[in-house]
């Protein structure tokens, strides 16, 4: 078996023990048919994988949403910051003497440090959101596991119910309130 074999293998062997523990710990917590969810255990599944606290707490429909936001995110990141290191090396290279480069007739040095400097700020930007998109998976489980035993009935009502205080020269009003 030659390295290149070895390395086919390795990559295959590695997806199938993330695959099988993913779907493991998926299968685990999806049984877990408890109606009392520890809203630390829910943050700590979505720490661990993004989206495991909402499979946790029965809300299967907002993974997809979860991963949506951290690709897109992602993707961001990484575009805006390649675009960064192409036109900040392209500007360091003019600074260097370098004046050969496939931006020569299209931007002046002014021109590079824009756009180096918009894309560096969009790369900083993109990373915020992927961020906030992380702490929101982790927030929405935890929360999500506080209101799993929430009562939404429509079971609401009020009685007010007048008393007479026959010795007493006043009146009172007892209030019952059932939500």
């Amino acid at each position: 078996m030659n390295l290149k074999e070895y390395l086919i293998s390795y990559k295959s062997m590695t997806k199938k023990k993330i695959l099988i523990i993913f779907f493991t710990l998926f299968s685990i917590i999806a049984n877990s048919q408890k109606i009392e969810k520890k809203p630390s255990k829910a943050a700590l599944y979505s720490t661990l994988l993004p989206g495991l606290g909402q499979a946790y707490t029965n809300k299967y429909w907002k993974i997809p949403i979860i991963y949506a936001g951290l690709i897109t995110s992602g993707y961001y990141v990484n575009d805006n910051y390649q675009k960064y290191n192409l036109y900040k090396n392209t500007f360091i290279d003019r600074v260097n003497g370098e004046k050969n480069d496939q931006f020569i007739n299209i931007y002046s040095d002014n021109d590079l440090q824009t756009l180096t400097s918009f894309y560096r700020r969009n790369t900083e930007v993109s990373s915020l959101l992927f961020l906030l998109t992380y702490i929101l998976n982790i927030l929405d489980a935890s929360v999500n596991a506080h209101l799993v035993n929430y009562d939404i009935s429509e079971n609401i009502s009020i009685n007010l119910i007048p008393k007479n205080m026959s010795n007493n020269s006043y009146s009172l009003i007892n209030m019952h309130l059932k939500l």
